[in-house]
């Protein structure tokens, strides 16, 4: 089935829809008055109690697209597991936990959080509490619950697959599929991903309930609000062109990407070495480390974050000024998420890709998929 796409979005606010006191006064404490494209599309659907399948891009305000209606659905007097949220990365997790710690503020609804990397004590003695009744997590935690016996997926009424093609591409297929088993037949369930392989296909057609396909007419959410440009340089050059567009900028706050986690490590030594203070995450890091570097970063410590692409999927970092692609994507949907850390909420952002000339005919295949123009500009002149 196609989407259904929307070339703009609905002429709603959030005090148009049904949702309760406890949730209308979270959402103004937040400051938000007209959702998102994707909330103004979702919403609506997932209130109304059907499924949903929203293709929409990390940063997009999908968590709080499907976070409203399942909070809606809680009965705090019964016991058990009532939600379940399935999310790519540790990360994502605990983002996705805040927002619904946030949005239940009035009426507080406390997430367990399974994932790896964390001693798993802590969570079997959360998951015995009265108050463990949505839980949000990763396939391989999760499964390690389950053959446990420490969790029952029984009396999941609302189920959310967020970042489901991400899932997939990291080898989770499987354990989904496991899981998915394990809850009942008749509940709700939303999949949000940023694209929609034959893969979740099939996966939708086996465990949803005539689902409706929602899309927002998009390559990538920051289209209007994100400056695209692209630097031809000499390969070797890279790292001197970096500083260049570092220190050009007053106070940047930049996400550089690299392919793989010996590059990011060798380009975090030489800014290090230069006398930049730089932050450093790739895959390879334990959950304190990433939680560190992150806190740096938001809380400007660090101005500059040397990441890879698996590690930074899903993260949802404010005031990113600048995304800089000093490796060039492998694609243009690598393109597309990796640009969306920047121009967050409407604010706008620069991303900029540096090209040498082995990579000028891929980056020109990237760039004929895009519905906006990159613009190739000329280096900044030091002082």
């Amino acid at each position: 089935m196609a989407p259904h796409t929307l070339t703009e979005a609905p002429r709603v606010s959030f005090t148009d829809l049904p949702v309760s006191k406890p949730i209308r006064r979270a959402v103004a404490d937040q400051g938000w008055e007209i959702p998102t494209p994707i909330q103004a599309l979702t919403l609506p659907v997932l209130l109304g109690g059907e499924d949903v399948v929203g293709i929409a891009q990390t940063g997009s305000g999908k968590t709080a697209a499907f976070s409203i209606p399942l909070l809606e659905v809680i009965d705090s007097k019964t016991r058990g597991v009532q939600a379940l949220v399935l999310v790519p990365t540790r990360e994502l997790a605990a983002q996705t936990a805040a927002e619904l710690a946030n949005l239940s503020r009035h009426e507080p609804v406390r997430p367990v959080v399974l994932c790896g990397g964390v001693p798993i004590g802590p969570q079997i003695k959360a998951l015995k509490g009265r108050t463990a009744t949505v839980v949000v997590g990763t396939p391989g935690r999760i499964i390690d619950h389950l053959q446990r016996g420490t969790l029952g997926l029984g009396s999941v009424r609302y189920l959310v697959l967020d970042e489901a093609d991400r899932m997939l591409d990291m080898g989770f297929a499987p354990d989904v599929g496991r899981i998915l088993s394990r809850t009942p037949d008749g509940r709700q369930t939303a999949l949000f991903s940023a694209t929609m392989p034959g893969a979740i296909r099939s996966m939708v057609k086996s465990h949803m309930r005539s689902p409706q396909w929602l899309a927002v007419e998009s390559g990538a959410p920051t289209v209007d609000t994100v400056e695209q440009v692209s630097y031809r340089v000499n390969g070797r050059d890279k790292t001197s062109v970096l500083r260049s567009l570092i220190d050009a900028e007053k106070e940047p706050r930049a996400i550089v990407f690299r392919r793989t986690k010996h590059g990011a490590t060798k380009l975090h030594r030489q800014l290090e070495r230069d006398g930049y203070k730089a932050g450093l995450l790739h895959g390879g890091k334990t959950q304190a480390q990433r939680t560190k570097t992150l806190a740096a970063f938001v809380g400007g410590r660090t101005r500059i974050l040397i990441a890879t692409n698996v590690a930074a999927r899903g993260l949802d970092i404010p005031n990113v000024s600048h995304v800089i692609n000093y490796d060039l994507p492998e694609d243009v949907e690598t393109y597309v998420h990796r640009i969306g850390r920047t121009a967050r909420a409407g604010r706008d952002g620069i991303a900029a890709t540096l090209v040498s000339e082995a990579e000028k005919r891929e980056f020109d295949k990237i760039k004929r998929a895009l519905t906006v123009e990159v613009r190739e500009s000329r280096l900044p002149v030091s002082a």
